[in-house]
């Protein structure tokens, strides 16, 4: 099978998400790295994409080259990755889903519920797709609690609890530093910090494992080191169109928390516990009867399971077999329509850019909300309403 092409932009030397994007795309043999703009310093980009392998002239100086160049070759990539800063996503996006691309944007896709609904829009009319990197779905345990909540196996959901609380950002002393400051700056981050860092990761993983979206939000978030102009820890009470309750806490003073993203589930005949720092187990308590432990990786899990679980059962799953798993789905997606064949719906799974555009109306409620003293407040993007 030849493999389709992939370009990156940002993800550069000393990035924090690019080797894992890197190795995520390469993991199956699926995309080949072929072009990238790797760096806001030209030459910088264009080094580090030639150490990395790519051809002279197809490490590029910026993403603007990059477009140009591409859309001329008989060869253009077939996916590009879009990890820059957070305030160039829906420029780049938007400007090479217009140039006929494949995107996969980090989050958050956009800064402005505004310039979320165009990306949506673009995407709709160009049909090119672009998924957006909520990753931690990627997990194989995670997409067996989907289709367990799809299939009946807890009954309706009543109520869903997600957290996202880790204590990188707990030291008062260090709120001045340079690579921590920037996260709590209005100017540079937006309206919120914390929750659309992570809480919105959280918000996803909710709607992903239960089928439904959120409609409204009440927020309490707070600065708990007061130097602070944007929050540090937010407690989210939500609800959603298929009647779940939910309740999310996200938070970056939480002293002892590492990474902290868990989900449970609770429905009318069981629960189910899921947590990203333990991934190959899911716990499920079925009504009246004893606690089960399914492991990632045993047989009889559901099809999306199986397809996403890469190494024997007892050997450790990491994210980056996680992101492995939405690259996979994009390679299905694509081929798929290059092929003119419906897709292997155990792959159809990847983010949409209309999660991208849910989240960030999340974030806009949420801080919106909290400045309001937790005032139910309506989460939906205008054009979902």
């Amino acid at each position: 099978m030849t493999k389709l092409k992939w370009g990156m932009i940002g993800g550069g030397e000393g990035s924090q998400i690019g080797p894992a994007h890197r190795l995520g795309s390469g993991l199956d043999g699926l995309f080949e790295f072929t072009a990238g703009a790797l760096d806001h310093r030209p030459d910088a980009g264009r080094e580090y994409g030639q150490r990395l392998g790519l051809p002279a002239d197809r490490a590029y100086g910026d993403w603007r080259e990059m477009l140009n160049a591409e859309m001329r070759r008989d060869d253009p990539v077939d996916l590009v990755t879009v990890a820059t800063p957070n305030a160039s996503h829906f420029e780049i996006t938007k400007a090479y889903l217009e140039g006929g691309f494949h995107v996969l944007c980090e989050k958050p896709m956009t800064m402005t519920v505004e310039e979320g609904e165009e990306i949506v829009k673009i995407a709709r009319s160009t049909g090119n797709i672009c998924a957006v990197n909520y990753g931690y779905t990627g997990y194989s345990l995670v997409r067996h609690m989907r289709a367990m909540v799809a299939r009946g196996d807890i009954g309706r959901v009543r109520l869903v609890k997600a957290e996202f609380a880790h204590g990188h950002h707990a030291d008062a002393a260090d709120a001045d530093n340079p690579r921590v400051r920037w996260r709590y700056d209005p100017a540079q981050a937006g309206v919120s910090a914390q929750f659309a860092d992570c809480g919105i990761h959280a918000m996803h993983m909710a709607s992903f494992v239960t089928g439904q979206d959120v409609t409204k939000l009440s927020a309490d978030t707070v600065s708990c080191i007061d130097v602070r102009v944007l929050e540090d820890d937010a407690m989210v009470n939500f609800r959603m169109d298929g009647g779940t309750v939910g309740r999310l806490w996200t938070s970056s003073i939480a002293i002892g928390r590492q990474h902290g993203l868990t989900l449970q589930v609770f429905g009318e005949t069981g629960g189910l516990r899921w947590a990203q720092e333990q991934p190959n187990q899911l716990f499920y308590m079925p009504l009246g009867q004893r606690l089960q432990i399914i492991e990632r990786g045993e047989g009889n899990l559901s099809p999306e399971a199986d397809r996403t679980s890469r190494v024997t059962v007892g050997h450790a799953e990491g994210m980056p077999l996680a992101f492995a798993n939405i690259y996979s789905d994009l390679s299905e997606a694509i081929r798929a329509r290059k092929e003119g064949r419906p897709m292997d719906p155990a792959a159809n799974l990847y983010p949409r850019a209309e999660d991208g555009l849910r989240s960030m109306a999340a974030v806009f409620a949420v801080a919106k909300s909290g400045k309001a003293n937790g005032e139910w407040t309506d989460a939906r993007p205008p054009m979902f309403r």
